[in-house]
């Protein structure tokens, strides 16, 4: 009864226009994305690759910042938890955020099992509430300041994301796959860039995105749109067009944050850079049937694409350790390469209707939060 039940579920799910989407439209995308890599490689060899920067470097040196804080939300496990290690093993103070403390304190002994030495602190976070991001801000500071450490943040990686395939709504009223993989990572920035504004030495935000966001087609962009409230008017959750919408939200995002700093010359040192993963075995699928997931799997390993999370971070590392200098690049594939995102994520009309309607929202829900 339990295989019938199973085999039920699976057709039901594979019979879905959105399983189709992810199955078909996302893998020509990631097929693309390491084709503009290959083309870039052969023809334009390493114009646009860029090496890492040691925090021993002159640029990163300053003796009230002896060891830089990096705070890396989405850190219990897979590309998370993989960047705390390997940028814990650089000498970053790092913070893991995540939801749950169990999985934080677990994430933090399987580091610490590898890396002795590693300099951690866990603070258990919702991003996806901007309750959660306001308390996380103020434990951060008073953390600070019990620690003696300087009143700023060097690096601040906006991880965090899910694949939602039911329609599921925060507390505030906003769509969950949404409010954690784009609404989060940009109250998450604006509340902390006090902090990494204040750095003595080149600070940085990291958006985690995706090759997926080069589905996307249209141009919506009010508080509507990225609240969830435009997709309720879908019969079934278009669970595979928000995800896509979400990760070109982050690019949208990362470029006008990119140019909005470009023309404030207090917050210079601050660089913006988004990076991409490609395709990589995590648990973020852990909503598809697991039989579906395992042949999903299994293609894109046969295709050669899919990696582990240890492999698949280097394009995290990359852009988190790229040189002070570099601002608004888009990382993808490892060993410093970066490539153009989609033509319509680098539209500057969309991004700064984006980023006005994230404002609005942003003010909304602190309203709410902390009404007059």
């Amino acid at each position: 009864m339990e295989v019938v039940k199973n085999v039920v579920e699976i057709i039901s799910f594979m019979c879905n226009s959105e399983f189709w989407r992810m199955a078909v439209l996302w893998t020509l995308s990631l097929i693309s994305s390491y084709m503009s890599r290959f083309y870039q490689t052969l023809f334009l060899q390493e114009s646009r690759c860029y090496p890492h920067c040691s925090l021993k470097d002159s640029n990163f040196a300053s003796p009230l910042v002896a060891r830089p804080i990096c705070i890396i939300t989405g850190a219990t496990s897979g590309l998370g938890a993989a960047a705390a290690h390997a940028l814990a093993k650089e000498g970053f103070y790092v913070v893991l955020v995540g939801r749950s403390s169990e999985f934080l304190s677990k994430a933090v002994s399987e580091i610490k099992s590898r890396n002795p030495g590693a300099c951690l602190k866990a603070i258990k976070v919702n991003v996806s509430s901007f309750e959660s991001i306001l308390e996380f801000k103020d434990s951060l500071e008073q953390w600070l300041r019990d620690s003696n450490l300087h009143p700023s943040v060097q690096l601040l990686i906006n991880n965090a994301g899910i694949l939602a395939t039911s329609r599921r709504f925060t507390s505030e009223g906003c769509d969950q796959m949404l409010a954690t993989n784009y609404v989060g990572a940009f109250c998450l920035t604006k509340v902390l860039l006090p902090l990494l504004e204040n750095s003595l030495v080149p600070s940085r935000v990291v958006n985690v995105s995706s090759f997926t966001h080069r589905n996307v087609r249209y141009r919506h962009a009010d508080t509507e749109t990225i609240s969830g409230k435009f997709f309720m008017k879908s019969k079934d959750y278009p669970y595979a067009c928000i995800y896509e919408y979400s990760k070109l939200c982050i690019l949208l995002f990362s470029y006008e944050l990119h140019r909005q700093v470009g023309r404030m010359k207090k917050s210079q040192h601050l660089s913006i850079v988004v990076a991409d993963p490609g395709a990589v075995k995590t648990n973020i699928m852990r909503e598809i049937p697991s039989s579906v997931a395992t042949m999903a799997f299994a293609a894109m390993k046969l295709l050669g694409v899919l990696q582990s999370s240890e492999t698949g971070v280097s394009a995290i590392v990359d852009a988190a350790l790229a040189p002070p200098e570099v601002s608004g690049v888009y990382f993808f594939g490892g060993k410093g390469r970066s490539l153009n995102s989609s033509t319509l994520s680098y539209d500057a009309g969309l991004a700064k209707d984006l980023w006005d309607a994230s404002c609005s929202l942003f003010e909304e829900l602190q309203t709410t939060t902390y009404p007059t």
